[in-house]
Formats: C-alpha cells, structure tokens, sequence
C-alpha cells in the first residue's frame, strides 16, 4: 500500500515538473526578453548609482554619494523635474482632451469623415525633428508668421520657444497638433459604444452633456486609461522635441567649436532624459546619470500605479 502510495506521489511530482518545464519553454522567449532588456539594466542601473565610473576606469564604490549629489548640489536637477511633471501632467491633459474632442467630431461629420480623418491625422506622421523645426520656424518670435498674424489683429506676440513662460505652452502645443494617434484609437473606441444606450438615453430626456457624462465616458474609460499611461511614459522619455527646439531657438545646432547646454532658454525646456543624457554621455558620469535614471523609472512606476488604482476617479465614473 505504502509503495503503491510512493509510486503514485512520484509521477505526480514528475508530471508537475514536466508541466513547469513545458511552461517555462513556452515563456522562454519572453523571460529572456524581460532580463536582457528590463532586468539586467534596471540591476545595473542601481549598481552604478553607488558607484563611481566614468566608463573608461574600473567603478569605484561610492555609496550614497551619487544620490546626495544629485539631490542637493545638482543645479539642474529641480528644473528637469520640474518640467517633466509639468509636461507629465498639462501636456499628457491637453493631448487626450484634444485627441477625445476631435474623434468625437469626426465621428459625428456626415459628410468628408474621411477627408478630415486623414488632415487630422497626417500631422502624426511627421518626423518628430522635421515637426520641431517647422515649429520653431512658424513661432519665431521676430520673423514666424505666427507672431506676423497676432501682431495684425492687435495681440501681443509671444517669444515662444526664447522665452520661459512660453517654451513649454509651445512643446503643449507641438505635441497636440500631432494627436493623430490618439484621435484615431478614441474613434475606434466611440465606434464601438452601443447606439441602444445613447437611444434609451435619449428617450429618457437625457441633454447632450448627459449622454456624454453617462453613456459614452463609462464606455470608453479602459481607453482613457489607456491613452493617459502611455502619454505620461512618453512624457517621461520626451527628449527629442524639447532639445531640437531648444537648439534651433537658440541658434546651436552642432558642429564643430559649438558647445550647447540643454534647457534653453534658462532650463525651461529641460527634461530628465535629458539630464540623463547630459550626465552620461556629456559629462561621463554615470553614477550621477543612473541616480536620474532611477528617479525617472520610479516617477512612471508611481503615476501608473495611481492611474491604474483610482482609475475609476480619473473620469469621475464607475467602472
């Protein structure tokens, strides 16, 4: 009885490790995806962030002194975070609001639906550098025709990307002009709201704002969600627009004996990639860039954990 007892536990415990080792072939190509390319650099990155290392000389230990310098005798650092919470939180806002707005209006367009999907999303299309530079131009504040067009009909122009209270309203407003993409995921997702509940709605006296608020904000919440944590990650690795901007405003655009910082003008475009970038590669101080770098992985681990947890808040709706 005993042995027969053994015999069977031992092709149990045999057939659970055939059963966990056809999983763990089956996750294989994930599971080596995710420690290449998450976890072997994230360790990494907390390795270096008590070191110090130059990348030429061995890295020396350093402890908490990597982090007390950036904290507290880092000039930029305030600034970079600064901004890219300001981005994180006004531009990721505008992004969904203009994006939501114009898939409503498209949809709602009888006639050229097509003709306006295609303007409105050609925008998205463009190369982020290409984009920026014809931004800068177009809001130049001295010869843009932007300026040229409020200065006719009596409004002050502002300095756009040369001055600090307008340089990040001007990468907002850069950014929502290629909302393409959000436009054409928010149509699929306003496509997809079933026409019985806005007929009920409607047959109850519901006003155009109610069905709005009821019917299609609860239907397209995972969207929502959706939309906002991706435009906040992209907001914390938004590096090319806000240094292409900065170069070409503040006439610097490379080559040979031309020195730039990054944040022109007076660090208002300057975002913690950027710093990241500076640290490591500009000034080789990788322990420094690391600590920046963590910072900036945390950040988007603690927004999406908050969106995600009171995502039912951030329509004002229930599930």
């Amino acid at each position: 009885m005993s042995d027969t007892l053994a015999g069977r536990q031992a092709a149990l415990r045999s057939k659970r490790v055939r059963n966990a080792l056809r999983t763990a072939a089956f996750m294989s190509p994930w599971l080596i995806g995710f420690s290449v390319f998450f976890a072997y650099p994230l360790v990494s990155t907390v390795y270096f962030s008590f070191m110090k290392y130059d990348g030429l000389n061995p890295p020396t230990w350093r402890g908490l002194e990597n982090w007390d310098y950036v904290f507290s005798d880092l000039p930029k650092f305030w600034p970079a975070m600064q901004n890219t919470l300001w981005l994180a939180v006004v531009m990721v806002t505008c992004r969904v609001a203009f994006g939501l707005g114009i898939g409503l209006l498209v949809t709602r367009i009888k006639t050229g639906a097509g003709i306006f999907r295609t303007l409105f999303y050609l925008p998205y299309l463009a190369p982020p550098v290409a984009a920026t530079l014809a931004f800068v131009f177009l809001l130049n504040p001295g010869t843009g025709p932007v300026n040229s067009l409020l200065e006719a009909v009596g409004i002050p122009a502002p300095s756009w990307f040369n001055d600090t209270a307008w340089a990040k309203p001007a990468l907002t407003v850069l950014a929502v002009w290629g909302v393409g993409d959000l436009m054409v995921i928010f149509m699929a997702a306003l496509l997809d709201v079933p026409k019985e509940q806005y007929e009920a709605a409607e047959l109850d006296g519901a006003s155009p704002w109610q069905r709005f608020r009821y019917v299609t904000l609860p239907n397209i919440s995972p969207i929502i969600l959706f939309a906002v944590v991706t435009g906040i990650i992209g907001a914390m690795q938004y590096y090319t627009q806000p240094i292409v901007a900065a170069k070409v405003a503040s006439g610097v655009m490379g080559g040979s004996g031309q020195t730039f910082e990054p944040g022109y003008p007076d660090d208002s475009t300057l975002t913690l990639p950027q710093l990241v970038y500076d640290l490591g590669f500009g000034r080789f101080d990788y322990g420094a860039a690391s600590v920046v770098a963590l910072v900036l992985f945390a950040l988007s681990m603690a927004f999406t954990a908050l969106l995600m947890r009171r995502r039912g808040g951030l329509i004002g709706s229930g599930d």
